[in-house]
């Protein structure tokens, strides 16, 4: 017996199934045409040059405060303990043997000097090499001398002799000459430099420059052999340190 065949069962009529994606809109948007689950790649910034250096800078900067405060307590210290005086220095004589110019403006000059060192301190002892004297009057080098090197030691006074001189010495100063000619008292600027070390307890300083600037010295020209004394009644006497900065003296 055939078998019968039965025709298949028609869709039933409706609206199509929907779909899960929809046909873009045109103009499409990135949105649209890439899936927006996927991750999107974002470069991570770099360190920039000009913050390294800033960083540098900082810790410089810093470096350089606490070295500072380091400096000042240490110092503080040393003050407490020791109690630190400048060396003064005071014009105990002088005496000029010449002071003359000749016929061609040339300056002799012969002078006997002595200073006074003073060393204040109770636990400092200074160390000073040989000290170059110079002698000048409104600006004119009027003799030259030599003090060898000397110590000073706790409460000290030192006395210190040496001759000044000047031979041939060419003047061009207008004043100087009549003072000299006419035998009128001639102001003198005394000048000394030296390298001084200090000894701290067992700690020892470099040699530093101090330059020795004494003022407000009247000098007669002797009219023979007689000597004259200068009036040194109103010097006063200042001591600097002389520490070059670079290119500059303080």
């Amino acid at each position: 017996m055939a078998e019968k065949i039965y025709p298949a069962a028609k869709p039933a009529a409706g609206p199509p199934p929907a779909t899960t994606t929809a046909n873009p809109t045109f103009p499409a948007t990135k949105a649209q045409l890439y899936n927006n689950s996927r991750p999107v790649y974002r470069p991570q910034p770099r360190r920039s040059r000009r913050s390294c250096c800033c960083c540098f800078c900082l810790w410089i900067t810093f470096a350089i405060i606490v070295l500072i405060v380091i400096a000042a307590v240490a110092g503080g210290v040393m003050y407490v303990l020791y109690r630190p005086h400048r060396p003064t220095f005071s014009v105990s004589a002088l005496h000029v043997t010449q002071f003359n110019l000749t016929s061609a403006n040339k300056l002799n000059s012969r002078f006997n000097f002595t200073v006074t060192a003073r060393n204040p301190n109770k636990k400092i002892v200074f160390y000073y090499d040989p000290v170059s004297v110079s002698f000048d009057s409104n600006g004119v080098n009027v003799g030259d001398g030599t003090i060898p090197a000397f110590e000073m030691k706790k409460k000290n006074t030192t006395s210190l002799r040496t001759i000044v001189t000047a031979s041939g010495q060419s003047v061009d100063d207008n004043n100087l000459k009549s003072d000299l000619k006419n035998k009128k008292s001639v102001p003198l600027k005394i000048r000394l430099d030296t390298k001084v070390k200090a000894k701290i307890g067992s700690f020892k300083t470099k040699r530093l420059p101090i330059r020795v600037t004494c003022d407000g010295i009247k000098a007669v020209a002797p009219a023979g052999k007689t000597p004259t004394t200068a009036t040194t009644s109103g010097a006063k006497c200042k001591v600097d340190l002389r520490i070059k900065i670079w290119k500059w003296t303080v």
